[in-house]
């Protein structure tokens, strides 16, 4: 599900399920996560998909699981977390969970079929506030209200013009980015990076970091995620009330 190669002192991790547009399972989550952690003496990693997709999002079997959520969240942070700079190739949809893997990243080299989009409104999920203040400080307030409250999606001009992605290219033009970072000192790199992360994504005052933990929570315990989880098992839209 997950395949490891190497570009000189580049780690490449390559999601491995073509034929579920590499659609995110727990198992795929914590390879990732074991995955980025196992690979000490690389000096850049970048993250790519095989086949059409960059990654679909959850897979919709595993997605309203708390199981699934927390090998999710362990993943993303150890992306985030890792010591070297992450560049993700995003050749096409970044879905969902997709969109989560991507803004994990430290960038994003979009191809022209590279799409993001987090839809959780339509299915009666939520992602957490980590999420969505890293959408917001990657791709800018505007953009980050029209993916989440009116579940746009982005393409690869947009997400350019905005900031989500940083430059154009696939995944040659990753490999090679991330090539060209190999080369820099190590430790200035790592320093600079867990600074910026510090700076731009401190830990939130006790009280709100409580509140909007509760509210998360809300959604994932509410009657209209039990809605979205049964619509998708009776085939049929959801019909959400609001409780």
């Amino acid at each position: 599900m997950i395949e490891l190669s190497w570009h000189g002192r580049a780690a490449v991790l390559t999601l491995d399920r073509p034929d579920k547009h590499n659609a995110l399972t727990g198992e795929l989550c914590e390879r990732i996560r074991t995955s980025v952690a196992s690979v000490g003496e690389a000096r850049a990693i970048v993250l790519a998909g095989n086949g059409r997709s960059f990654c679909s999002g959850a897979d919709l079997d595993e997605v309203y699981t708390a199981e699934f959520r927390d090998s999710l969240y362990r993943m993303l942070h150890a992306v985030t977390d890792a010591p070297v700079p992450v560049v993700a190739a995003v050749h096409g949809a970044a879905i969902g969970a997709g969109t989560q893997l991507a803004i994990a990243a430290d960038f994003r080299v979009a191809g022209p079929a590279a799409r993001f989009a987090v839809p959780t409104a339509r299915i009666g999920l939520a992602v957490d506030p980590w999420t969505i203040r890293r959408l917001a400080l990657l791709a800018g307030n505007g953009t980050a209200r029209r993916m989440l409250l009116a579940c746009d999606q982005v393409d690869a001009d947009t997400a350019l013009a905005c900031g989500l992605a940083d430059r154009p290219g696939g995944l040659d033009e990753a490999l090679d980015w991330a090539a060209g970072m190999t080369d820099l000192a190590p430790l200035t790199v790592g320093y600079s990076k867990r600074v910026l992360n510090e700076v731009f994504e401190p830990d939130l005052a006790d009280d709100v970091a409580k509140d909007l933990d509760a509210a998360f929570e809300a959604c994932w315990a509410s009657d209209d995620f039990a809605e979205g989880r049964l619509s998708r098992t009776e085939k049929r839209s959801p019909v959400f009330r609001g409780r």
